[in-house]
């Protein structure tokens, strides 16, 4: 059974780098272009249809997968096709925040609606029961805030995509450490779909994931770690980890600029990642680190799983200290850059 999944993958990682092809090729007529603005890093136009390509990488191998899915994977298919076909729209023409920010809520609610059960959200062993209305609402506002969280992440060459490969393919581990051959053959869909877009997508960009990539992996990851731990695969915090660079980047960042009392929807460079950039490093570089962080992250909540809460908690607390440091760094280095040798973070 593994041979044949793994052929499975194998064959989703070279469609979805043919169609990436296809896409990017300059003579595609239906090509739609990735022009710069305030928040870009790349100079010249890029085409953006790369989502499409996984999302077909993705919804090609759940339906080859050699097993019978439960229904609930089929409203989550149908969630993902609407959440995916606004932003393929959005990407065309553009629509109203409010009108994505309904959308988004729609499909979110009804993956809310299949898992009404909330699963434990701290340490293992303290479960917190949730009555089944407010689970559905806090469930709807944890995917809402998951879609919305990638595509603010996705803003350099390489970046989300190559993040939804080591982050999907460690949740497809947690899942095959807990016997959960489903489970972990989905990660290892998404994931070998992302590998063929990113192959595309490694700077120098070739394709762009666009609202529709960058939203659908933000939907599947939520849905991911939410059914993850439902199934007792691992508690939420755990799959929180694992994409821990992209929440700990966005929520500092979002808090930052709040503090500053700038509007937190208009277009900016104040990622973490992008002042990296902006400072001088390569993007090549910059993709590399952002995918050694979060190679440390997989490992530390792979390492956590089952361990005494004494051992989780200063696995917590060494992530904690680290990104400290590293937001530290960065502040210290543009501090370096003004001349006046202080940190600005």
């Amino acid at each position: 059974m593994r041979d044949l999944l793994a052929i499975l993958d194998g064959v989703i990682i070279g469609f979805v780098w043919l169609l990436s092809r296809l896409l990017a090729d300059p003579r595609n007529p239906w090509q739609i272009l990735d022009r710069p603005n305030a928040r870009s890093l790349h100079a010249q136009p890029v085409p953006r249809m790369g989502g499409l390509a996984i999302l077909v990488g993705v919804l090609m191998g759940s339906a080859f997968a050699p097993w019978r899915f439960s229904w609930r994977l089929d409203v989550v298919l149908a969630a993902l096709a609407l959440v995916a076909i606004l932003s393929w729209y959005d990407d065309i023409r553009g629509v109203s925040p409010r009108l994505r920010l309904l959308t988004h809520s729609v499909a979110a609610l009804g993956v809310a609606w299949a898992y009404v059960q909330w699963p434990p959200v701290l340490l293992p062993h303290w479960a917190l029961s949730v009555p089944g209305p407010l689970a559905v609402i806090l469930m709807t506002i944890f995917l809402v805030w998951w879609i919305n969280l990638y595509n603010f992440m996705d803003g350099m060459d390489g970046f989300a995509g190559g993040m939804a490969v080591v982050g999907f393919a460690t949740l497809a581990l947690l899942g095959l450490r807990a016997h959960d051959l489903p489970y972990a053959e989905i990660g290892f869909i998404v994931a070998s779909a992302a590998c063929g877009f990113t192959i595309s997508n490694f700077p120098p960009a070739r394709l762009f994931m666009g609202d529709m990539g960058a939203t659908t992996l933000g939907f599947a990851a939520g849905i991911m770690v939410l059914a993850g731990a439902q199934r007792g695969d691992f508690p939420v915090w755990v799959g929180l980890i694992v994409f821990s660079p992209f929440l700990v980047d966005a929520t500092v960042t979002l808090i930052r600029r709040l503090a500053r009392g700038e509007n937190p929807t208009t277009a900016h460079r104040d990622h973490y990642y992008q002042r990296l950039v902006r400072l001088g490093l390569s993007h090549k570089r910059t993709v590399l680190g952002e995918y050694g962080l979060m190679a440390v992250c997989g490992v530390c909540a792979y390492a956590s799983v089952g361990r005494p809460a004494l051992a989780q908690w200063a696995i917590l607390a060494f992530l904690a200290v680290f990104y400290g440091f590293l937001a530290a760094l960065v502040g210290r280095w543009e501090g370096y850059g003004t001349g006046n040798g202080k940190a600005s973070f």
